[in-house]
């Protein structure tokens, strides 16, 4: 299925392709970003991908609407390129986790939801490897997905006013780690000491979409 062209507002518009959490969308996601970014139009200011959109920012002021829309046309119709294809076949990205306890505190609710063991839980959440569909909230945060259906517990009603830095945690069907302390919902599950985000680094950010990530459990927990 194409993409739809959906105007937001007067310096943005989106390409929307179905509404799932799926690898085979979320490469035709990176496929139109690309596509954007390829045509080179003269007053686009940003090209964001997402699950299942692309949000194109435009200063109403400096673009030519007839070629950005073209461009968009050709967008909406893209396939994944070479690149993004290619990271599924690199190696997947490996982070120690150490699981339940003070580093875990919903582990123990996670194994409820499920009915099975806080082992069980554990195993089923290193046992898949995740994608990286898109990164936001703050920076570094990859939305890694999909859980093992039988864990994906959704998040908290109310959100934690803290969540240290490294914690892992479940939201429905997405998993991820928060690369800094913040206010958070999801399901913590355990902590790791890998930092998704380092200013210290030369690339500070640890995953880009379409990166594949294994977790594993510390052998110190």
């Amino acid at each position: 299925m194409n993409g739809v062209i959906v105007p937001a507002g007067d310096a943005m518009f989106l390409v929307r392709f179905d509404d799932r959490l799926d690898e085979g969308v979320n490469r035709r996601v990176a496929g139109a970003a690309q596509a954007v970014i390829d045509a080179h139009v003269a007053g686009v200011t940003d090209v964001v991908p997402a699950f299942r959109s692309v949000a194109v920012h435009f200063d109403p002021v400096a673009v030519n609407v007839v070629e950005l829309e073209r461009a968009l046309h050709v967008a909406a119709q893209a396939s994944a390129p070479a690149g993004i294809a290619a990271a599924h076949e690199r190696e997947a990205i490996r982070i120690p986790v150490e699981y339940g306890g003070a580093a875990g505190p919903d582990l123990g609710a996670v194994a409820e939801f499920a009915g099975i063991s806080e082992d069980d839980v554990i195993e089923r959440h290193c046992a898949r490897t995740y994608r990286v569909f898109m990164l936001g909230f703050v920076p570094g945060f990859a939305y890694l997905g999909p859980v093992d259906e039988r864990i994906a517990m959704p998040r908290l009603a109310s959100p934690r006013t803290l969540v240290p830095s490294g914690s892992v945690g479940i939201a429905g069907a997405q998993t991820g780690i928060y690369p800094s302390a913040t206010p958070g919902g999801w399901r913590l599950i355990g902590r790791t000491s890998t930092r998704p985000f380092d200013l210290s680094r030369a690339n500070p950010f640890l995953f880009k979409p379409g990166d594949r990530v294994r977790f594993y459990r510390d052998a110190g927990t």
